[in-house]
């Protein structure tokens, strides 16, 4: 598959599985591979933006080094900010004082870069492109990392909102239709993965306000399904590149081990190597 103008970069999230794409990434700039259009979920989002601003190294640094020394993740954080994570510290230290975020390179960058988050309201996939205001940038990458359950609703333009992969784990047909028919997906799951898909109503209380959320999420592991079936299918007509582990993962969604979280970035390089080494 040629790399031109009508290629897109597909971004899975996938919590700190999610380190495993920040390697892929960092092979991708060493190698100055830039596309035209990026699309990121969730931790796909986070690490996107690393990559959207040219920050070779700052999403291995957020999700291993800066975790080993704040030790962001853990459910003390459910007594004071009702989240499995400090979210203040990730979006707001994170960026502007610990390791600032490159505000200038990506807002006059060419490429596109688009978030995903799904609407509690309306229980479908938002895209959001935001190339001015770094409040709002920041706002809607918090709400595509807003996982169900275990953190907070966030808003962006005042519209309720929770982690993308509830209603778009990967993005892939939204890409095809903003007129990018060939892609390079980088996946957190090994070839053969699929979630079980036996629905499991949720308690009456959780999220009542939001029928089409609750529906959304009871429905989301066969829609993953599918859209991995989808993914196989352009594969064999050799209309999208996988990057994606090569062996079942040993790492969580919220891992800690940071031995695990560096082995699972090395092995997203070298996974990103041998498919730009072809």
């Amino acid at each position: 598959m040629i790399l031109d103008s009508h290629t897109g970069l597909v971004l899975e999230g996938g919590g700190m599985r999610g380190v495993f794409t920040a390697g892929a990434l960092d092979f991708l700039m060493d190698k100055k591979v830039y596309f035209p259009y990026t699309i990121g979920v969730s931790a796909g989002a986070c690490n996107g933006l690393s990559y959207a601003s040219r920050q070779r190294g700052r999403a291995k640094r957020c999700n291993i080094d800066l975790l080993d020394k704040y030790h962001y993740i853990g459910f003390r954080y459910f007594f004071t900010k009702r989240s499995i994570m400090d979210f203040d510290l990730i979006f707001d230290d994170f960026p502007t004082r610990i390791i600032p975020y490159d505000y200038d390179t990506y807002f006059t960058s060419p490429e596109r870069f688009v978030m995903v988050t799904s609407n509690c309201r309306t229980g479908e996939a938002n895209y959001f492109e935001e190339k001015h205001d770094p409040v709002r940038l920041l706002n809607i990458c918090r709400a595509s990392c807003s996982l169900p359950f275990v953190c907070p609703i966030s808003y962006v333009d005042g519209e309720p909102m929770l982690d993308g992969g509830i209603c778009d784990a990967i993005p892939i047909r939204k890409a095809i239709a903003d007129g990018f028919d060939r892609n390079v997906v980088i996946l957190t799951r090994n070839k053969g993965y699929r979630k079980d898909e036996k629905e499991k109503s949720l308690p009456w209380f959780m999220y009542r306000k939001y029928p089409a959320l609750r529906e959304s999420l009871r429905i989301k592991n066969k829609r993953y399904n599918e859209t991995l079936d989808f993914l196989e299918q352009l594969e064999r007509e050799k209309k999208v590149i996988l990057i994606r582990p090569e062996k079942p993962l040993e790492v969580d969604r919220i891992e800690q081990d940071v031995t695990k979280l560096t082995d699972l970035y090395n092995q997203g390089y070298e996974c990103a190597r041998k498919v730009f080494s072809i």
